[in-house]
């Protein structure tokens, strides 16, 4: 009989590639291959193929990875384990039992050898029979190979046995020890399951309450510029200015965000003390939207503290939510947390989508007399307070982490450290160094200077990026104000312009399976090597041509405008309210106007504020105001006397067409169009512009207590038009007179340059984040995804700052975008020529090293 001495001195070498089949090859593919990236997927894939064959020790592949695997095996108990689970070449998901019950292990292993070749004792007790074939992790491999097997396999394989008989007989001491085990420092609980999987309950309120806050911020977002325009009446320029000035601010402040929850609360108690300021902030910028409360100032001064608040509650959420969801999971569950990243990205275009659609149909509600923006704020304001109340109800389920360490702060010590020093030393004659930031050894540890000379590399590629999103995020500004001078008519619906920007998180979900599934394999097939920063090259070279067809598409639109006044000039034009003919003489503009009519736009250059004299059929003098940049209509009623009222300067908002009534009868009248009624306008008198819907109206006139449908009109998107009561004859009828013609350019020819932009974002937004995680150093990944979050919030300050100081023409403007973009793209193109891409696994294996060493 052979003693238990006898296996131990002939012990072979360990062979733990044949370890992976007793583990089973599909738990393996599950856990570790889908992971991991396609190239380390395609070798284990290779290699678990021809792990069944009986030549399988001559297979190169066989050989190298064995290699490998032993190597990681050096060491005592605890190195084999840190090496084993957390490298990037980790399968034996059962190192975890091994250390827990190590005790109980060692006792198993020292007598194993001879219980498997001469069914020997197990577990204390006499035993004449081998083991059984269920004991084996994979029998009819097992069968197969019984001969060849090594004895640290069927150790394992012994061992994985008796944990699940533990199971089956319930020894609490094996139970314990597995509910207290601790995952990398944290207290572990049970943990709820959502039903019918392996995701922890927590996810779906972190999940849940993303949506709720994607919502509110990108509803409020979708009107915010027109609320700037109409509402607060700021200029276009202005509005774009402080639009891009609150985007940036969004993406400045999850920066101290990030610091607050790595330094000081953690993740959850930031998001959750930042989301009251928040929801504060929504609250406030609703109620400035209320047209009763305060005058101008007070609205103004109410949506400034308003947004001031919501960027700061974006600073707690924004860069915490993810991580926090993530945080969630245990370290063995890889595959159900690659998913949750799925469906979170999933969330927050879902909530833009949604948000973008409904908050302009809640703004084209009418309300207080006007676009009613208390309901377009309120509903967003709404949802992130469902959010909050979210979030906090599923604080017991939470996995709750306590910042350690900032390592955005050890970043920012080792730099400032490595200056400091080379400037104290400039003059000490020292050897130089081989890279600057060598000079911080005197006081950090070589693997901090390594990591942050590969996130320095990156942050430089990061150089010219911002000029993409300055591009980018002037879809919900530039974009939408120029989707106010088109027209949104489909027959049977009418889209608003602030619902244009749905399109783009509508393609993001539709472009996503047509990207990773039949774009990118089709390129790979066709042998050209399309690596991350190629396509990030390629969105902004996308970008570029978006903005071209934008400029084209505004050139059509400035083609069908009248010609504004600028600088000292002011246009008038002439209305006649008489039934007879009136000759009008006037400074570079005279003409013959017949009864009832109205004569063309002149324009006239004097001082601001000088009143010039027009003489009317030679013998009545009247009189007119000069300014800058207006536009004027001269009333001239039966007396020969002049009214002098303000005409729109600009289009109007794309969805509606502006009416005014003039009263050329002799009697006070009401005029009703459709649902808006205008009252008690005095012979000779007019009321001002009011916003219709487009459609075909009846102008109802009540004259001397009758009313009667006079006129029959068609108001369309953009339009402003006058209407002025007269008679004919002794009948009673309404004349229509187009003061700004309008928006005949569809809005459908928004459509290509959205599709290109969005196409230039699929690759250049995601391909960036792929780029920014995978080269990162493991401890230095949320420092680059804090660089990434600051290049959008400089792209933000570039619109501001050319909006402010270039006064271009609109179509012109979008061709100095385009143009610096193209420039930036050829430089970001040579830059990429010269980066050497970093392995993500070389990533992993050194950081496991450095927590070997």
């Amino acid at each position: 009989m052979t003693t238990p001495e006898e296996p131990a001195a002939k012990k072979k070498p360990i062979d733990f590639s044949l370890c992976l089949l007793c583990q089973g090859k599909k738990y393996i593919k599950r856990k570790v291959l889908e992971p991991l990236s396609t190239p380390q997927a395609d070798t284990y894939e290779t290699f678990l193929r021809n792990l069944t064959k009986r030549d399988t020790h001559r297979n190169p592949t066989y050989v190298a990875i064995n290699q490998r695997l032993q190597g990681l095996f050096a060491g005592d108990l605890m190195s084999r384990k840190a090496l084993w689970h957390r490298s990037c070449y980790g399968m034996l998901t059962h190192i975890q039992h091994i250390e827990r019950d190590k005790g109980r292990y060692e006792q198993a292993t020292s007598q194993m050898d001879t219980r498997v070749l001469t069914g020997g004792k197990k577990r204390g007790r006499p035993s004449t029979t081998p083991i059984p074939e269920e004991a084996s992790c994979s029998a009819p491999a097992e069968r197969q190979t019984r001969s060849t097997v090594p004895s640290f396999c069927r150790n394992m394989c012994f061992f994985c046995q008796t944990v699940k008989q533990d199971k089956k007989t319930g020894t609490e001491e094996i139970r314990s020890q597995r509910k207290t085990i601790p995952n990398d420092g944290l207290p572990t609980k049970t943990v709820s399951r959502i039903c019918g999987s392996n995701y922890p309950m927590s996810i779906a309120f972190v999940v849940v309450t993303e949506f709720c806050e994607r919502f509110s911020f990108y509803g409020m977002k979708a009107v915010l510029v027109l609320y700037f325009c109409y509402f607060l009446h700021w200029n276009p320029d202005t509005s774009t200015v402080v639009y891009h000035a609150v985007d940036s601010l969004a993406y400045f402040t999850p920066i101290l965000g990030a610091l607050v929850a790595d330094s000081w609360l953690g993740k959850f108690r930031t998001i959750l003390y930042l989301s009251i300021v928040y929801v504060i902030g929504h609250v406030v910028n609703t109620i400035g939207a209320v047209p009763v409360i305060g005058d101008a100032n007070t609205h103004t001064a109410l949506a400034i503290v308003g947004l001031v608040l919501i960027t700061l509650g974006i600073g707690g959420t924004k860069p915490c939510a993810a991580a926090f969801g993530g945080d969630q999971f245990e370290a063995h569950q890889i595959y159900e947390q690659s998913k949750f990243f799925s469906i979170f990205y999933l969330a927050i275009n879902m909530g833009s989508l949604l948000s973008t659609f409904i908050t302009p149909m809640l703004r084209d509600y009418q309300c207080f007399g006007g676009d009613c923006y208390v309901m377009a704020f309120s509903v967003p304001a709404g949802l992130m307070i469902i959010a909050l109340i979210i979030f906090r109800a599923g604080s017991p389920l939470y996995t709750k982490i306590h910042p350690k360490r900032n390592v955005l702060m050890d970043v920012s010590r080792c730099i400032g450290f490595a200056i400091k020093n080379r400037w104290k030393h400039r003059n000490d004659g020292d050897l130089p160094r081989n890279h600057w930031l060598d000079w911080a050894k005197e006081k950090h540890n070589d693997n901090l200077i390594n990591d942050v000379k590969k996130v320095l590399r990156v942050l430089l590629l990061y150089l010219p990026l911002p000029m993409f999103w300055a591009l980018f995020d002037q879809q919900g500004s530039r974009w939408t104000l120029q989707a106010t001078a088109m027209s949104g008519d489909f027959g049977t619906f009418v889209l608003k312009p602030d619902q244009m920007q749905t399109l783009n998180p509508l393609l993001i979900v539709v472009f996503i399976p047509i990207f990773d599934l039949g774009l990118y394999p089709l390129i790979k097939k066709c042998g050209i090597n399309f690596t991350p920063l190629r396509r990030m090259a390629t969105g902004m070279f996308l970008a570029v041509i978006a903005f071209i067809l934008a400029s084209l598409v505004q050139r059509s639109i400035d083609n069908t405008l009248p010609d504004f006044p600028v600088g000292n000039e002011m246009r008038l034009r002439f209305l006649n309210l008489n039934k007879e003919p009136v000759f009008i003489t006037a400074p570079n503009q005279s003409t013959l106007l017949s009864g009832i009519e109205v004569s063309n736009y002149g324009t006239h250059q004097s001082q601001d504020g000088k009143v010039f004299t027009m003489k009317l059929n030679e013998t009545a003098n009247c009189s007119a105001t000069a300014y800058h940049e207006k536009s004027f209509t001269l009333l001239i009623t039966e007396n020969l006397t002049c009214n002098q009222i303000t005409d729109l300067n600009k289009k109007p908002k794309g969805s509606k067409a502006h009416v005014r009534i003039v009263n050329a009868l002799p009697d006070v009248v009401t005029v009703k169009i459709g649902d808006m009624q205008l009252e008690n306008i005095p012979s000779g008198g007019y009321k001002v512009y009011q916003p219709v819907e487009h459609g075909i109206y009846d102008i109802n006139v009540t004259s001397q207590g009758e009313t009667k449908i006079v006129s029959t009109q068609s108001l369309d998107f953009g339009g402003a038009y006058t209407i002025v009561t007269h008679k004919v004859g002794i009948l009673v009828d309404a004349k229509l007179f187009i003061d700004l013609p309008p928006n005949t350019v569809h809005i459908t020819w928004q459509i290509p340059q959205y599709f290109v932009m969005t196409a230039g974002e699929m690759m250049f937004s995601m391909t960036g984040l792929e780029f920014s995680y995978t080269q990162a150093p493991k401890s230095m990944k949320s420092v680059l995804q804090a660089g990434w979050l600051l290049t959008v919030a400089f792209g933000n300050v570039i619109v501001l700052f050319i909006a402010a100081t270039a006064p271009l023409a609109q179509w012109l403007e979008f061709l100095l975008f385009a143009l610096l973009l193209f420039v930036v793209f050829i430089i970001f193109s040579i830059m990429a020529i010269f980066y050497v891409y970093v392995d993500s696994a070389e990533n992993c294996v050194n950081k496991d090293l450095q927590l070997v060493q």
